[in-house]
Formats: C-alpha cells, structure tokens, sequence
C-alpha cells in the first residue's frame, strides 16, 4: 500500500495542485469512496487525463461526487474510461458543465444510457457536436426529451442517421423546429413513418425543399395533412414520383390547388387512379394539360364526372387517343360542349362506340368537322337518331361514305331534308337501299 493510500479524508483535501499530479494512477485507483469524495472542487482540475484515464476504475467511477463532475473539464470528462462514464449516475451527468459535455467522447456517448441521456439538460444537448448526436444509439434518441432536441444546433440534427430519425417519437418529431427539419437528409426523411409525418407541423412540411417532398414515402405523404399537402410548393408537385401520387387521398387531390394540377408531370397525371381522377374539382379538370390529358388511361378518361368532362379545354380533348374516346361514357358524351365537339379528331369520331354516337346532342353533332362526319362507319351511321340524321349539315350528309349512306333505314331517310337528298352524290344516291330511296 502507498503512502497516499494511507492519508486521510482531510489530509487529502489539503494537497496542492503539484502533489495531485504526482499521485500515481495506481494509488488513485486505491482510493477508498471517502478518500476520493475528500477532494475538493478547486482540487479536481488539478488531475491530468492520464490519471483520470488510468486511476479511475468503474468502482471509482461510482465515488465521484455530484460537485466533483461539476468541475471536470472537458479533457478530464473525455479521459474517463467509457464503462465508467456509463456508470456516472443521472445527477452527475446533469450536474456536467456545458464546456465539459463537448469533451465527450464518441465511445462515451455510445455508452450513454436512455436514464443518462433524459438526464441531460437542454443546455447540455445545445453543447453536443455533430459527431456527438450522430454517435447516439436509438434508443437515447429515443429518449430525448423535446425541450432537449430541440436544443441540438440544426447541423448536429442535419448528421441524425435513417435509423436515428426512424427513432423519434410522434411528440419528438412535432416538436422539431423548421430548421432541423429542413436539414434533415432525404435519406433520413425517407424513414419517417407515417405516424411521424402526420405529426410534421404545416410550418416544417412547408421548409422542406423539394428534393426532401420527393424522397417521403408513398405511405408518408398520403397521411399528411390535405392543408400541408395543399402548402407545398409547385416545384415540391412536379418532383413527385408516380409511386407518390397513386399513395395520394382523394381529400388531398381535391385540396391540390389549379396550379399545383399544372405543375403535375404527365407521368404523374397518368398515375391517377380512377377514384382520384373521380375527386378532381371542375376548376382542376379545366386546367389539365393535353399531356396529362393524353396519358390517362381509359379507366381514368371514363371516371372523370361530367361536369368535369365538360370543363376540358378544347386542346385538351383533341388530345384524347382513339382508346380514350372509345371509353368515353354515354353522359361524357352528353356533357359534351359545342366547341369540345368542334375540337374531335377524324380518329376519335371514328371510334367512338354506337351507344356514344346516338348520345350526341345534334348541336354538337352538327359542331363536328365535315372530315370527322366523313369517317363515321355504317354502324356509327345507323345509330344517328332521325332527329340528328335531319339536323345534318348538308356538306356533312354529302361527306358520308356510301357505306355509311348504305346503311340508313327507312325512318332516317325519311327524316332527311330536301336540301340534303339534294346534297348526295350519284354514288350515294346508288348506294341508297330500296326502303330508303321508296321512304324519301
């Protein structure tokens, strides 16, 4: 045994500041729990990290007073071995000044415990170093209180891991100010769980850039807010994947505002599902692109609400391909207006379905270009009703194909005009069924 083992509680509280660096580490680890508690605060600087490193055993560790850990520097905290910084208790961590929080270690604060870490003050957490918050296990992220969080610098919380974000608690994540969210990694937003982003405030969802949008679960961004959906930016839109937008609500399509649905890619677009297409309001239907208009699929095309047919442009509806317009409804095609009427294609009239045909209104089958008129096939011809075989342009009865003039039974020939029997063609004329031609 040493002569310093042997000094007593008040003999070691008068050593000078040379005597302590000259207690060898082996003594110091000799110390009994009263013989290290005998060293007062203004003694404790005086101790060199190779002594605290080498002197200070886990059993030692638990000796330490309150006020002692009070005064350790940040080299001295650092120098402490990690299965003894692991055993401080709860009142010497809180009790760490917020100098000597930034001498931890990495490895030490891996030892930290969850009872250590909800020890920390909010202070003390506004210390910690970038490399410091990303050396937290999950679990001491876990149990950091929001006050403490909240207190980390936003480049300590921009180094938070996928796993440590995943961690959060919904309290925990709400409580994040619109910095730290912002700083987050796409990497890390892409962990957060439904639950944490319905717990994102308006205010962080809307700091998120766009690249962060882009990288939130399909999942995520279906459970925001429709107000926050409605909140983001129209370039945070037109980054959205396909993926993203088939996870969106119905409440949050509707809640998209015109020029968000712009903003929308045609990939995007063509993603709609028919429920969702079914939300659109007449206001966003009316500011569809003809390139998202072009990719919807026909069970999309078929799901849009009249109102909202009718409130198509009229670029927009000439964009429709020959598989959309065959999909389109009977009560699509009597929403249609006369100027979307005038806007339909040769292909699209063409393939139009008879159920279509004989649901046109005759202001806008009179609407439809002479050449569209022309390419109707005798099907298509025989469906007409009477009433729009006699509201026929002239020059559209004069463009019917002879197989389309072929196929008009005795009830349309009858309702033909004069002035159209007078526009037809020999050919047609020759084309004419005897029922017909003994009905005009």
């Amino acid at each position: 045994m040493s002569f310093a083992t042997n000094l007593t509680t008040a003999q070691l509280a008068t050593l000078s500041t040379s005597q302590i660096i000259a207690l060898a580490t082996a003594d110091i680890a000799a110390f009994s729990s009263d013989q290290l508690a005998a060293f007062t605060s203004s003694q404790i600087p005086a101790f060199t990290t190779a002594q605290l490193a080498g002197g200070i055993t886990t059993t030692q560790a638990a000796y330490l007073t309150t006020l002692q850990m009070s005064v350790l520097t940040s080299s001295q905290i650092g120098a402490l071995q990690t299965a003894s910084f692991a055993l401080l208790s709860t009142n010497d961590i809180a009790a760490l000044s917020t100098s000597a929080i930034g001498g931890i270690s990495a490895g030490q604060v891996k030892a930290l415990s969850t009872n250590q870490v909800v020890a920390l003050t909010s202070n003390q957490a506004a210390q910690l170093s970038s490399t410091q918050v990303a050396a937290l296990s999950t679990n001491a992220i876990a149990a950091l209180e929001t006050a403490d969080l909240v207190a980390i610098k936003t480049a300590a919380i921009a180094l938070l891991s996928s796993a440590q974000v995943a961690a959060l608690s919904t309290a925990q994540v709400n409580s994040l100010s619109t910095g730290a969210v912002a700083a987050l990694s796409t990497g890390s937003i892409a962990a957060l769980s439904t639950d944490q982003a319905v717990a994102l405030t308006s205010a962080a969802i809307a700091a998120m850039s766009t690249g962060q949008v882009a990288a939130l679960t399909s999942k995520a961004l279906g459970a925001i807010e429709t107000a926050d959906i409605a909140g983001l930016s129209t370039n945070d839109i037109a980054a959205l994947r396909t993926a993203q937008v088939v996870g969106l609500s119905t409440g949050q399509v509707a809640a998209l505002s015109t020029n968000q649905i712009v903003a929308l890619s045609a990939a995007a677009a063509a993603a709609l599902g028919t429920a969702q297409i079914a939300a659109l309001t007449t206001l966003q239907a009316s500011v569809l692109s003809t390139a998202q208009v072009a990719g919807l699929g026909t069970n999309a095309i078929a799901a849009l609400e009249t109102a909202d047919f009718a409130a198509l442009s009229t670029n927009a509806i000439a964009a429709l391909s020959a598989a959309q317009a065959k999909a389109l409804t009977t009560d699509q095609i009597v929403a249609l207006t006369t100027g979307q009427a005038a806007a339909l294609t040769t292909a699209q009239v063409a393939a139009l379905s008879t159920g279509a045909i004989a649901a046109l209104e005759t202001a806008d089958l009179s609407a439809i270009k002479v050449a569209a008129i022309a390419a109707l096939n005798s099907a298509q011809v025989a469906a007409l009703s009477t009433t729009q075989v006699n509201t026929l342009a002239t020059a559209s009865v004069a463009a019917l194909s002879t197989a389309g003039i072929a196929a008009l039974s005795t009830a349309q020939a009858v309702a033909l005009t004069s002035a159209q029997v007078a526009a037809l063609g020999t050919a047609q004329v020759a084309a004419l069924s005897t029922g017909a031609i003994g009905a005009i």
